[in-house]
C-alpha cells in the first residue's frame, strides 16, 4: 500500500522484467489495486485491472509478465499489454490501455506521485 508520502517499495524490490510489486491506490470510489514493474530500466505503474473486464492481471501474486517477458498479460483473458505504455496489442481489448499511474524513483525508493489526490 502506498503510504501518505507515496512510498511504494525500495528500488531493489523491482528487478528488470521480474515480479511486480502490488500496492493500493486510495480513490473516491475506494481502494483500488495497482502494481509497479521495472521495464527498460524504468519503473512503470498501472491499476491492476484488465482493460477488457475489471479483473486483476497477475496470474500469481506479482507475476505480470508473460513467459517471454515482453508483455504484461491478463491471466484471465490473455490480453497482452506493452509494459512501457499499457497499450493492449492482443486479446479481447486490443487497442485499449491499462490505466497508468505516475511514479518516480528517488534515493533507492519508488514513489507514487500526487498520492494525496
Amino acid at each position: 500500500m502506498a503510504d501518505e508520502a507515496g512510498w511504494i517499495c525500495t528500488s531493489d524490490a523491482l528487478v528488470e522484467k521480474g515480479p511486480g510489486v502490488r500496492f493500493v491506490v486510495h480513490r473516491l470510489e475506494g481502494d483500488v489495486p495497482a502494481f509497479v514493474v521495472r521495464h527498460e530500466g524504468r519503473v512503470r505503474a498501472y491499476l491492476n485491472r484488465c482493460a477488457h473486464v475489471s479483473v486483476e492481471l497477475d496470474w500469481e501474486h506479482g507475476q505480470f509478465f508473460d513467459p517471454s517477458r515482453l508483455y504484461l498479460i491478463c491471466s484471465t483473458h490473455g490480453a497482452m499489454y506493452e509494459p512501457q505504455t499499457g497499450y493492449c496489442v492482443a486479446g479481447p481489448c486490443k487497442g485499449r490501455r491499462l490505466e497508468s499511474l505516475d511514479v518516480f524513483e528517488r534515493e533507492g525508493a519508488i514513489y507514487l506521485k500526487d498520492c494525496g489526490k
